[in-house]
């Protein structure tokens, strides 16, 4: 696919109104993408915050996604290196127990089409269930813990990671094992796939 056509495809999905009528607010796709990302990010759907400032993981979780690959803004925003491609390109809206699902809309219709015109990647970081099962289908554990704790049995390219959401708070609490080890191997993966 040539710049152009890349461009255009972009352009399309900026202009994506699919789900319109499904979500609270009006539709604002939210993503970063460049043939020449080293790194893929596969979220789940931007926030509320997300949603206002068009910036993705512009928020606290960013802010630990970005310390967990020991990365700053500059690198991370920097779509030469860094794709961004969540499952949902919309906030979805907010349920009893945080944001909704992404919805599936965004997935069905343009994921892998996106994924082919991605033809450096190195590294994927899968954020969250729905990013994880979509991208490791039947080879996912049971739950996402079992998923994370078994990241070594998953392609060297591939980790899968949960939420770094505050509202997950207990479960990193309840998971010390993951920063001592999953999140030291990360950044080293990070490091390596950026040069």
């Amino acid at each position: 696919m040539t710049n152009k056509h890349f461009k255009s495809l972009q352009q399309d999905i900026l202009n994506c109104k699919i789900c319109a009528a499904d979500l609270p607010v009006e539709p604002n796709p939210i993503l970063q993408i460049n043939p020449r990302a080293k790194i893929l990010i596969a979220g789940q759907a931007p926030g509320r915050v997300v949603h206002e400032t068009g910036i993705p993981f512009n928020d606290a979780s960013g802010d630990r996604l970005r310390r967990w690959m020991d990365i700053d803004k500059t690198i991370f925003y920097d779509p030469n290196r860094i794709a961004i491609l969540p499952m949902g390109f919309c906030f979805p809206g907010t349920g009893t127990f945080g944001d909704l699902p992404p919805r599936k809309e965004c997935a069905n219709k343009w994921r892998n089409e996106v994924l082919s015109q991605l033809p450096n990647i190195k590294l994927t970081l899968l954020i969250g269930q729905y990013a994880i099962k979509w991208h490791l289908g039947k080879k996912m554990e049971k739950t996402l813990t079992a998923t994370v704790k078994n990241w070594k049995s998953y392609p060297d390219n591939q980790i899968p990671l949960p939420h770094p959401s505050p509202r997950n708070y207990g479960w990193f609490k309840k998971n010390s094992w993951f920063e001592e080890t999953v999140i030291s191997d990360l950044k080293k993966r990070v490091n390596t796939a950026l040069g």
